[in-house]
């Protein structure tokens, strides 16, 4: 049976409201924008030389998923992804405007 776009986004709207649990909205985005930020410069410019932003070895989006079940992952995906995307991309990046995952993910433990 074919699923309706309908049901396919109202579906998805309370996978996202179950998830985000009792965090506003407004800062709940933050995390989601970030991670989809993160897949998609991952996909566009990994590897690629002279590219307008640097994806170092080690801080893709398959670098963060690799991270999952870890019960430090929060802290992990601060060190080892957003750190050093940030670092690399200095001049576009800055650290104290995006969010902090351990706090995040400490928050749900």
């Amino acid at each position: 049976m074919a699923l309706k776009k309908s049901e396919l986004y109202s579906s998805l709207w309370s996978s996202c409201d179950e998830l985000r649990g009792g965090m506003d909205a407004s800062q709940y985005k933050d995390y989601v924008l970030m991670l989809l930020f993160i897949k998609y410069i991952s996909d566009k410019y990994a590897g690629v030389p002279f590219a307008p932003i640097t994806v170092p070895e080690g801080s893709s989006f398959k670098d963060m998923v690799a991270l999952k079940g870890k019960p430090d992952i929060g802290d992990q995906i601060n060190k080892k992804i957003i750190g050093p995307l940030v670092k690399a991309n200095e001049r576009l990046l800055s650290k104290s405007d995006l969010p902090d995952f351990y706090d995040f993910i400490a928050s749900y433990a």
